[in-house]
Protein backbone atom coordinates (compact mmCIF):
# COMPACT_ATOMS: atom_id res chain seq x y z
CA UNK A 1 0.00 0.00 0.00
CA UNK A 2 2.80 2.39 0.95
CA UNK A 3 4.66 1.49 -2.23
CA UNK A 4 1.55 2.31 -4.28
CA UNK A 5 1.05 5.63 -2.49
CA UNK A 6 4.70 6.57 -2.99
CA UNK A 7 4.49 5.68 -6.67
CA UNK A 8 1.42 7.88 -7.09
CA UNK A 9 3.10 10.70 -5.18
CA UNK A 10 6.22 10.50 -7.36
CA UNK A 11 4.08 10.41 -10.50
CA UNK A 12 2.15 13.49 -9.33
CA UNK A 13 5.39 15.36 -8.54
CA UNK A 14 6.77 14.38 -11.96
CA UNK A 15 3.67 15.75 -13.71
CA UNK A 16 3.82 19.03 -11.75
CA UNK A 17 7.51 19.50 -12.57
CA UNK A 18 6.85 18.69 -16.22
CA UNK A 19 3.96 21.17 -16.32
CA UNK A 20 6.11 23.92 -14.76
CA UNK A 21 8.89 23.22 -17.26
CA UNK A 22 6.41 23.50 -20.14
CA UNK A 23 5.02 26.78 -18.79
CA UNK A 24 8.52 28.26 -18.69
CA UNK A 25 8.61 28.10 -22.48
CA UNK A 26 5.17 29.70 -22.89
CA UNK A 27 6.39 33.35 -22.98
CA UNK A 28 9.03 32.45 -25.60
CA UNK A 29 6.48 30.61 -27.73
CA UNK A 30 4.03 33.51 -27.44
CA UNK A 31 6.73 36.02 -28.41
CA UNK A 32 7.79 33.88 -31.38
CA UNK A 33 4.20 33.62 -32.65
CA UNK A 34 3.67 37.35 -32.13
CA UNK A 35 6.71 38.20 -34.26
CA UNK A 36 5.95 35.56 -36.88
CA UNK A 37 2.33 36.62 -37.39
CA UNK A 38 3.06 40.35 -37.30
CA UNK A 39 5.97 40.17 -39.75
CA UNK A 40 4.04 37.77 -41.98
CA UNK A 41 0.95 39.98 -42.17
CA UNK A 42 3.07 43.10 -42.70
CA UNK A 43 4.94 41.55 -45.62
CA UNK A 44 1.81 40.11 -47.23
CA UNK A 45 0.11 43.52 -46.97
CA UNK A 46 2.59 44.91 -49.49
CA UNK A 47 1.69 42.36 -52.16
CA UNK A 48 -0.17 45.11 -53.99
CA UNK A 49 3.19 46.62 -54.97
CA UNK A 50 3.87 43.60 -57.18
CA UNK A 51 0.33 42.54 -58.09
CA UNK A 52 -1.59 45.79 -58.18
CA UNK A 53 -4.62 46.65 -56.04
CA UNK A 54 -7.23 44.69 -57.98
CA UNK A 55 -5.24 41.45 -58.05
CA UNK A 56 -4.02 41.81 -54.46
CA UNK A 57 -7.44 42.68 -52.99
CA UNK A 58 -10.01 41.22 -55.40
CA UNK A 59 -12.85 41.32 -52.91
CA UNK A 60 -12.23 44.88 -51.78
CA UNK A 61 -12.49 46.97 -54.95
CA UNK A 62 -16.24 47.57 -54.62
CA UNK A 63 -15.76 48.65 -51.00
CA UNK A 64 -13.02 51.21 -51.67
CA UNK A 65 -14.53 52.92 -54.70
CA UNK A 66 -13.44 56.60 -54.80
CA UNK A 67 -11.23 55.98 -51.76
CA UNK A 68 -8.27 54.25 -53.39
CA UNK A 69 -5.75 56.76 -52.02
CA UNK A 70 -7.01 56.34 -48.46
CA UNK A 71 -6.86 52.56 -48.87
CA UNK A 72 -3.30 52.64 -50.25
CA UNK A 73 -2.14 54.89 -47.41
CA UNK A 74 -3.87 52.63 -44.90
CA UNK A 75 -2.31 49.39 -46.14
CA UNK A 76 1.08 51.12 -46.47
CA UNK A 77 1.25 52.76 -43.03
CA UNK A 78 -0.45 50.09 -40.89
CA UNK A 79 2.16 47.36 -41.57
CA UNK A 80 4.89 49.82 -40.55
CA UNK A 81 3.14 50.26 -37.20
CA UNK A 82 2.69 46.50 -36.92
CA UNK A 83 6.44 45.85 -37.27
CA UNK A 84 7.86 48.85 -35.40
CA UNK A 85 5.47 48.31 -32.52
CA UNK A 86 7.18 45.00 -31.80
CA UNK A 87 10.47 46.75 -31.10
CA UNK A 88 8.87 48.97 -28.47
CA UNK A 89 8.68 45.95 -26.16
CA UNK A 90 12.39 45.09 -26.35
CA UNK A 91 13.92 46.07 -22.96
CA UNK A 92 17.45 45.81 -24.38
CA UNK A 93 16.63 48.32 -27.11
CA UNK A 94 15.21 50.76 -24.56
CA UNK A 95 18.22 50.51 -22.26
CA UNK A 96 21.11 50.23 -24.72
CA UNK A 97 19.80 52.29 -27.63
CA UNK A 98 17.30 54.82 -26.23
CA UNK A 99 17.67 57.03 -29.30
CA UNK A 100 16.61 54.23 -31.65
CA UNK A 101 13.76 53.37 -29.29
CA UNK A 102 12.49 56.97 -29.33
CA UNK A 103 12.77 57.39 -33.09
CA UNK A 104 11.16 54.04 -33.86
CA UNK A 105 8.39 55.06 -31.45
CA UNK A 106 7.90 58.34 -33.30
CA UNK A 107 7.70 56.60 -36.66
CA UNK A 108 5.29 54.09 -35.12
CA UNK A 109 3.10 56.97 -33.92
CA UNK A 110 3.10 58.63 -37.36
CA UNK A 111 2.17 55.30 -38.97
CA UNK A 112 -0.69 54.89 -36.47
CA UNK A 113 -2.01 58.39 -37.19
CA UNK A 114 -1.95 57.77 -40.96
CA UNK A 115 -3.44 54.30 -40.56
CA UNK A 116 -6.06 55.52 -38.10
CA UNK A 117 -7.18 58.57 -40.09
CA UNK A 118 -7.41 56.62 -43.34
CA UNK A 119 -9.19 53.86 -41.44
CA UNK A 120 -11.80 56.43 -40.42
CA UNK A 121 -12.19 57.58 -44.02
CA UNK A 122 -12.70 53.99 -45.14
CA UNK A 123 -15.14 53.33 -42.28
CA UNK A 124 -17.23 56.40 -43.13
CA UNK A 125 -17.50 55.09 -46.68
CA UNK A 126 -19.30 51.91 -45.55
CA UNK A 127 -22.78 53.35 -45.95
CA UNK A 128 -24.58 50.01 -46.39
CA UNK A 129 -23.10 48.33 -43.28
CA UNK A 130 -23.44 50.63 -40.25
CA UNK A 131 -22.38 47.90 -37.78
CA UNK A 132 -19.11 47.32 -39.65
CA UNK A 133 -18.59 51.06 -40.13
CA UNK A 134 -19.08 51.75 -36.43
CA UNK A 135 -16.76 48.88 -35.47
CA UNK A 136 -13.88 49.89 -37.75
CA UNK A 137 -14.44 53.57 -36.99
CA UNK A 138 -14.28 52.96 -33.24
CA UNK A 139 -11.10 50.95 -33.73
CA UNK A 140 -9.48 53.83 -35.62
CA UNK A 141 -10.42 56.41 -32.98
CA UNK A 142 -9.23 54.24 -30.08
CA UNK A 143 -6.03 53.37 -31.96
CA UNK A 144 -5.08 57.02 -32.42
CA UNK A 145 -6.27 57.90 -28.90
CA UNK A 146 -4.28 55.17 -27.14
CA UNK A 147 -1.13 56.07 -29.08
CA UNK A 148 -1.56 59.79 -28.40
CA UNK A 149 -1.98 59.05 -24.69
CA UNK A 150 1.19 56.92 -24.70
CA UNK A 151 3.14 59.80 -26.30
CA UNK A 152 1.72 62.32 -23.83
CA UNK A 153 2.79 60.18 -20.86
CA UNK A 154 6.27 59.63 -22.32
CA UNK A 155 6.73 63.39 -22.74
CA UNK A 156 5.63 63.86 -19.13
CA UNK A 157 8.18 61.29 -17.95
CA UNK A 158 5.52 58.93 -16.60
CA UNK A 159 7.16 55.88 -18.16
CA UNK A 160 5.29 53.13 -16.29
CA UNK A 161 1.95 54.53 -17.45
CA UNK A 162 3.43 55.16 -20.90
CA UNK A 163 4.28 51.47 -21.26
CA UNK A 164 0.76 50.45 -20.28
CA UNK A 165 -0.71 52.63 -23.03
CA UNK A 166 1.80 51.33 -25.56
CA UNK A 167 0.48 47.85 -24.79
CA UNK A 168 -3.07 49.06 -25.42
CA UNK A 169 -2.01 50.81 -28.63
CA UNK A 170 -0.31 47.70 -29.98
CA UNK A 171 -3.27 45.50 -29.01
CA UNK A 172 -5.28 47.65 -31.43
CA UNK A 173 -2.50 47.55 -34.02
CA UNK A 174 -2.58 43.76 -33.78
CA UNK A 175 -6.18 43.87 -35.03
CA UNK A 176 -4.62 43.63 -38.50
CA UNK A 177 -3.41 40.14 -37.59
CA UNK A 178 -6.54 39.08 -35.71
CA UNK A 179 -8.74 40.11 -38.64
CA UNK A 180 -6.78 37.91 -41.04
CA UNK A 181 -6.90 34.98 -38.65
CA UNK A 182 -10.66 35.03 -38.11
CA UNK A 183 -11.88 36.23 -41.53
CA UNK A 184 -11.43 32.84 -43.26
CA UNK A 185 -13.72 31.20 -40.71
CA UNK A 186 -16.57 33.51 -41.70
CA UNK A 187 -15.89 33.24 -45.43
CA UNK A 188 -15.16 29.50 -45.63
CA UNK A 189 -17.14 28.02 -42.74
CA UNK A 190 -19.82 30.69 -42.58
CA UNK A 191 -20.17 30.87 -46.37
CA UNK A 192 -20.20 34.69 -46.22
CA UNK A 193 -19.00 37.41 -48.54
CA UNK A 194 -16.61 39.97 -47.05
CA UNK A 195 -19.45 42.50 -46.86
CA UNK A 196 -21.35 40.18 -44.51
CA UNK A 197 -18.31 39.07 -42.53
CA UNK A 198 -17.19 42.68 -41.95
CA UNK A 199 -20.11 43.20 -39.57
CA UNK A 200 -18.48 40.65 -37.28
CA UNK A 201 -14.75 41.12 -37.88
CA UNK A 202 -15.19 44.88 -37.52
CA UNK A 203 -15.55 44.18 -33.81
CA UNK A 204 -14.05 40.74 -33.14
CA UNK A 205 -10.72 41.77 -34.67
CA UNK A 206 -9.95 44.21 -31.83
CA UNK A 207 -12.32 43.94 -28.85
CA UNK A 208 -10.85 40.59 -27.62
CA UNK A 209 -7.35 42.05 -28.06
CA UNK A 210 -8.17 44.91 -25.70
CA UNK A 211 -9.83 42.63 -23.17
CA UNK A 212 -6.83 40.28 -23.14
CA UNK A 213 -4.29 43.10 -22.75
CA UNK A 214 -6.35 44.72 -19.97
CA UNK A 215 -6.46 41.39 -18.15
CA UNK A 216 -2.68 41.04 -18.60
CA UNK A 217 -1.97 44.58 -17.38
CA UNK A 218 -4.19 44.18 -14.32
CA UNK A 219 -2.57 40.85 -13.44
CA UNK A 220 0.90 42.37 -13.88
CA UNK A 221 0.01 45.36 -11.73
CA UNK A 222 -1.48 43.10 -9.05
CA UNK A 223 1.68 40.97 -9.10
CA UNK A 224 3.88 44.02 -8.58
CA UNK A 225 1.64 45.22 -5.74
CA UNK A 226 1.93 41.85 -4.00
CA UNK A 227 5.72 41.87 -4.45
CA UNK A 228 6.03 45.34 -2.96
CA UNK A 229 3.72 44.45 -0.08
CA UNK A 230 5.73 41.34 0.67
Amino acid sequence: MNVLCNARKHHLIYRIVKMKTSLQYLPKITTFLLWLLSLGVALVSYRFLALGLEAAFPGMMNHIANRNLAFILHISASPVALVLGLFQFRPRLRSKYPGIHRWSGRIYAVAVVIGGLTGLILAFGISDRPIAAFGFGTLSILWIGATARAIQLAMAGRMAEHQRWVYRSYALTFAAVTLRLILPFFIVLGDMEYSQASNYVGWISWVPNLLIIEFYLRRRKAGKTLTVSA
